[in-house]
Order: C-alpha cells, then sequence, then structure tokens
C-alpha cells in the first residue's frame, strides 16, 4: 500500500496545498484556494481525509467556515458559521482553530473563537451551538485580551474518549472538561503568569499552544507566554520545561504522535520582538520529554532570519520516523522527514498562519 502526505498550508491570503508521497523528497504544490482571505487553520478530517474544513476571515465579509470534500481540491463556504446570539452584544471577529470530534461522532467538529468562545456541529458544519459553559466559568474574569485578541484556541479532543476535552485561552490559561464541555476545571497549576501582580493565579496565563498526546492521553505540553511545560495528569500540575532553551517566549509545540517523550518548539527572542532567537531560525527537539533539548539548525537560515513562527504553524504526519512541517511569517516553508534536517519546501507565500499535516494511505 503506498503512502501520500498532505499539507494544508493557510496564509494571510488564500490557502495553499502541498502533496508528497511517502518518501516525502518531492512536493507539488497548487493554490490559492480561497483567495484573498485570511486563513487561520485548515484541516484534514483524519475520520474522513477527503473532507476537510478552513477557518477563514475577511476584513469586509467576516468570519466563516468553508469545508472540502475531495481532499483539498476545492472548498465552498458553509451556509452557517459559529455566532453568538444577538443579545449578547458579542460578535464573531475570528475562527482561531478547528478540531475533529472522536471517530464514534463522524459528523463532530469543535471551533475556537475570538472573543473567546467555544462551538460545536454536530452536522458537519451545518449547524453550530455555542458551549458557553467555558466563558461562565467562574475564572473566567481573570480573562483579558493578549496582543492578539482575546481568543479560544488549541482545542484538543481525547479521541479514545471524546467526553475530555482541552482548550486554552488568550490569555486566560487551560481547561479540561470530562463531559464534552458541560462542565469546565481550570487546570494552570504550575504554570506561570509573570505579567501578572500574582504571577501563579489559578486562572489568566497565556497560553499560545497546547498539544495533547494522542498515545497517551494524560500527556500534554504547551507553550506558553511564560515557559514551556509538560504535565502527566491530565493537566492537575505541570512541570516547567524550559531549561535548555534559549527563551521562555514562544508561539509553537508540536508532538510525534506515536513518542510522548518526543517533541519540538521554535523559542522567540521575547513578547517585545517576538522573532526567532538572535536571527537565527532554530528547531529545538526533545526526546525525553522536555528533560533536555537539542538545537536542529541543519538546512535552516542562520544569519538574520528575524522571523516569527505563529501558534498553529507547525504539524507533525505521525508517520515512521515521523515527518515536521512549519511556515514563518515571511511566508517560506520547511520540511523534514526525520524531526532533525531540514529542506525549504517552498518559499515568498503571503505569512503563514497555519500548517497541518496528514498521511494517508492510498
Amino acid at each position: 500500500m503506498s503512502e501520500r502526505v498532505v499539507l494544508l498550508l493557510g496564509t494571510r491570503r488564500g490557502l495553499w496545498r502541498a502533496v508528497a508521497d511517502g518518501r516525502r523528497r518531492e512536493w507539488s504544490i497548487d493554490g490559492p484556494a480561497i483567495a484573498g482571505y485570511e486563513v487561520y487553520h485548515a484541516i484534514l478530517d483524519p475520520r474522513a481525509p477527503q473532507t476537510g474544513y478552513a477557518a477563514v476571515r475577511h476584513e469586509v465579509w467576516g468570519a466563516h467556515v468553508y469545508r472540502t470534500e475531495d481532499g483539498g481540491e476545492t472548498w465552498k463556504a458553509l451556509p452557517a458559521r459559529p455566532s453568538f446570539p444577538e443579545e449578547s452584544g458579542q460578535s464573531v471577529r475570528a475562527i482561531w482553530h478547528l478540531a475533529p470530534g472522536g471517530a464514534s461522532e463522524p459528523g463532530v467538529l469543535y471551533a475556537g473563537v475570538e472573543p473567546a468562545g467555544l462551538f460545536v456541529t454536530r452536522d458537519r458544519g451545518g449547524s453550530w451551538k455555542r458551549i458557553s459553559s467555558i466563558e461562565d466559568h467562574p475564572t473566567a474574569t481573570a480573562w483579558q485580551p493578549a496582543k492578539g485578541g482575546l481568543a479560544l484556541h488549541s482545542v484538543q479532543v481525547d479521541t479514545a474518549n471524546p467526553e475530555r476535552l482541552f482548550a486554552a485561552v488568550s490569555a486566560g490559561g487551560a481547561y479540561r472538561s470530562n463531559d464534552r464541555g458541560r462542565t469546565w476545571t481550570a487546570i494552570n497549576s504550575g504554570v506561570r503568569a509573570d505579567f501578572l501582580p500574582d504571577p501563579r493565579p489559578e486562572a489568566g496565563q497565556c497560553v499560545h499552544s497546547l498539544k495533547l498526546h494522542p498515545a497517551r492521553p494524560s500527556r500534554l505540553y504547551q507553550q506558553n507566554h511564560c515557559g514551556t511545560y509538560r504535565t502527566d495528569d491530565d493537566g492537575s500540575s505541570w512541570t516547567e520545561i524550559t531549561a535548555g532553551l534559549p527563551s521562555d517566549f514562544g508561539y509553537v509545540m508540536a508532538v510525534d504522535p506515536a513518542d510522548p517523550e518526543r517533541c519540538w518548539v521554535i523559542p522567540e527572542e521575547s513578547s517585545h520582538l517576538r522573532a526567532v532567537c538572535g536571527g537565527r531560525l532554530t528547531v529545538y527537539e526533545s526526546r525525553d520529554g522536555g528533560a533536555s533539548w537539542m538545537a536542529r539548525t541543519a538546512g535552516l537560515p542562520q544569519e538574520q532570519a528575524w522571523v516569527t513562527v505563529l501558534r498553529e504553524a507547525m504539524a507533525t504526519d505521525g508517520m515512521d520516523p515521523c515527518g515536521v512541517y512549519f511556515g514563518t511569517s515571511s511566508g517560506d516553508v520547511y520540511s523534514s522527514s526525520d524531526g532533525a534536517t531540514w529542506t525549504e519546501l517552498t518559499r515568498h507565500l503571503p505569512k503563514i498562519l497555519s500548517v497541518e499535516a496528514l498521511a494517508l494511505a492510498d
């Protein structure tokens, strides 16, 4: 059986697609689809890989969800979209993240939005329901807009037990639900919030990226405004794993789906500069759960590369060995078939907002 890998590259001006066979040496690239829209996040649904969804925004026409039925070749806007009730006085400015539900619920898709809110569809985007319980959590009074706005993102579903959901708010912290979002628990113990008077609050932290490990669902990793962290107890407590990294600031976190100990981050200078450290584009890999880090620079520019890699702009394909992909603010996309050495896949696209990868069996 042959394999191929499909990347969806969301940008400030549309969606591109890159496709390679299982060797991941040669890529074909097409696009733009959904031209002129900001594509905050785009995915192919692993439950039905020809189906995919894109969260898009236009300055005039606002936030919408598009769907593909042919693996990303063509996209169509869905008539329904996440929206707050009129009496709330709020409107969805942007849809930041899309997350498929479990294998037993093929029509379920979650959407995290700005201002911070969570929505779910159970009919493949035909209609949406607001999960207001997370906004009603007592700690939500501590939420405040980060530089990018007050947004809910990084929705993570335990595919083995879709009752368990995780979500992150910038700036607000991480939350866990064990009942499909009916109730929530703030899970921020051990995570710093150095920008607040109390640097270790119950909530109010600025989570940049939150990843649940599919093979060990008690383990999550997060890249935070104030450090990099790991939990081994569903988020009840966090261990900081920043030591060995050049900065405690960054946006992205990626994991190897087959190995809970293996993960990647791209640190940035600070919340003020928001570019990679020293102008050297460097991916850091850990193979021991963040206890130590290795700089992976082979194939990456090491001079005057003052780029940013945003929270959704790094992905893994789960193959053996695991492939890793990321895109930059300058429109360059890099790929690695082993997570250690890099090749420039394409350059000069619009600013990369998201990268997602899916390995398919043909």
